[in-house]
C-alpha cells in the first residue's frame, strides 16, 4: 500500500495511511548520522579524528568518502536475501564484500557504502555504551518526541510492518541497522532535525555541507545536482526547489523523506510505495512540497 505525509511547522497538513509502520530503509542513515553528531556535540566522538590504520574519519564515513566498498555489488548477498536466508554475520559479510580493502584513499573520491555506515553504527554503540536501538532512542527519538520508531532486530519485529513483497525478511541483512515506524514519524524526525530541535547550527551546517556527486539531471528522478552531506542527500530539483533528506529501498518497497530547504516555512514530506523505483517516491515528495507551498507542480 502506498502512503504519504506532509508536515509543516509541526502540524500534519496532508495524510494518507501515514500511521502504518513501514521500513525506513536507508533513511536510517539520516537517523544514524544525527545520533553520531549528537555524540560529537557532547565530545564523545570527533568528526575529523582518524579512525584506525586506514586513516578515514567519521566525517568521511558519514559522507561516503572513506573509500570503503559496498556489499550491494555482491551477487551472493542478493541471492541469499531472495531465498529468505538468515543474514550472514558481519564478519562473513565483510569478507565476502572485501570490506577491508579501500577502493580509493580517504577523501579522494565518493562511493556509496553501507559498510561505512556499519562502522558508524559501531562507533555510536561504543561511544553511547548501548546497542543501536537504545542509542537511537536516547540520542534522537526521545529528544525529538518520536515514539513509534524502533530498530528491527528479528523477523518477528517486522510482523506488523508493511513490507510489500518482502515477507519473511531478516532485518539483520541491513548491517547498519533498520529503523521501522510510522511514515509520519520519519517526516517529523527530519523536520525537527532540520529545524534545529536536536543539533546546534554548526552541526546542521556540517550535515548540509555537500559533496557534489553529479552535474545535471538524473534520468527518472527529480534531481538536477545531486550531492551528499552527512547522512543527507541534497539536490536542487527541476522546479528550482532545494531538498534535503534521504531515499531508501530494499526488497519489496521504497521510501523517501525530504525537507524543503528553499522554503520560508518548515515543510517536510515522506512517501512510501511497494516496488523498486526510487524516482516514484522522490518525485512524490517533491510534488507534495510544491503543493503545500501553493506552487504549481
Amino acid at each position: 500500500m502506498s502512503s504519504h505525509v506532509v508536515v509543516q511547522d509541526g502540524c500534519v497538513v496532508s495524510d494518507q495511511c501515514s500511521a502504518m509502520d513501514v521500513p525506513w530503509w536507508s533513511f536510517t542513515k539520516t537517523v544514524i548520522a544525527a545520533a553520531a553528531l549528537v555524540l560529537v556535540r557532547g565530545g564523545h566522538l570527533a568528526l575529523d579524528q582518524p579512525l584506525g590504520l586506514e586513516g578515514y574519519t567519521l566525517r568521511q564515513l558519514l559522507q561516503h568518502r572513506a573509500g570503503l566498498r559496498d556489499y550491494g555489488a555482491v551477487a551472493a548477498y542478493h541471492e541469499a536475501v531472495a531465498r529468505h536466508d538468515d543474514a550472514w554475520t558481519p564478519a562473513e559479510l565483510l569478507e565476502r564484500a572485501r570490506g577491508s580493502e579501500l577502493a580509493f584513499q580517504p577523501g579522494q573520491g565518493w562511493a556509496y557504502s553501507n559498510i561505512g555506515y556499519l562502522l558508524v553504527r559501531r562507533q555510536i554503540e561504543w561511544a553511547a555504551g548501548a546497542p543501536l536501538g537504545e542509542a537511537l532512542a536516547r540520542l534522537v527519538f526521545e529528544p525529538l518526541g518520536i515514539r513509534g520508531a524502533r530498530v528491527a532486530m528479528r523477523r518477528d519485529d517486522l510482523a506488523n510492518v508493511e513490507m510489500g513483497t518482502a515477507q519473511g525478511y531478516d532485518p539483520q541483512w541491513v548491517y547498519h541497522g533498520l529503523v521501522v515506524g510510522p511514515l509520519r514519524d520519519a517526516a517529523f524526525l527530519l523536520l525537527g532535525l532540520m529545524s534545529g530541535a536536536l543539533l546546534p547550527r554548526e552541526l546542521r551546517s556540517a550535515m548540509l555541507d555537500v559533496h557534489l556527486i553529479a552535474e545535471g539531471a538524473v534520468p527518472g528522478r527529480p534531481w538536477m545536482s545531486p550531492g551528499y552531506g552527512l547522512g543527507l542527500m541534497v539536490s536542487d530539483t527541476a522546479n528550482g526547489d532545494r531538498l534535503a533528506g534521504h531515499t531508501g529501498g530494499g526488497p519489496g518497497s521504497v521510501v523517501a523523506v525530504y525537507h524543503a530547504l528553499s522554503s520560508r516555512g518548515a515543510r517536510t514530506a515522506a512517501a512510501f510505495s511497494p516496488g523498486s523505483d526510487p524516482g516514484v517516491v522522490e518525485s512524490r515528495c517533491a510534488a507534495l512540497l510544491r503543493d503545500e507551498a501553493g506552487l504549481k507542480t
